[in-house]
Parts: C-alpha cells; sequence; structure tokens
C-alpha cells in the first residue's frame, strides 16, 4: 500500500496508506461517522501526484487550498527572517 494526500475533511493534509487503484475512500470521523473522499490526479507537465479530496470540495477548491498552504508555508517556514 502507498501513502496518499487527503485533502479538506477530518483527514485534511494527513498521508494516508490505500491500496492501489482505488477510485474513493471512506475513513472514520469518529464512532459513527465517515467521510467519502475521491481519487484525484494533479499534473504539471508530465509529472503527476494522486491525491484525494473530502467529497464537499471542488477541484478548484482543491487547488485554491493547495495554493493558500503553499504561501503561509513560505512565510513561516523555520529559519526565515522576517
Amino acid at each position: 500500500m502507498e501513502s496518499y494526500l487527503f485533502i479538506g475533511g477530518r483527514w485534511d493534509g494527513l498521508d494516508v496508506p490505500v491500496a492501489p487503484d482505488v477510485g474513493a475512500v471512506q475513513l472514520r470521523t469518529d464512532v459513527t461517522g465517515i467521510e467519502n473522499y475521491i481519487s484525484e490526479t494533479l499534473t504539471v507537465g508530465d509529472a503527476s501526484v494522486i491525491i484525494y479530496r473530502h467529497e464537499s470540495l471542488t477541484p478548484r477548491h482543491v487547488l485554491d487550498l493547495l495554493a493558500a498552504h503553499y504561501k503561509e508555508w513560505a512565510v513561516n517556514r523555520p529559519g526565515v527572517r522576517r
């Protein structure tokens, strides 16, 4: 099993092991709840990575979240002078 990045929901930002070629995953949120995540492929040129997005997010919303996270990381990363 390989680990994939999950975006949105309770599992946001976590790498979770998933069997290969799985189109959707259900993960527990608590004793009674589950969240659905859908497999997506992010591609830039000839490089790509598989992620799992929460069912409530559109692909555009996922890109916006990734860009916002990267901007925050770039400003707040350790060792950067302010």
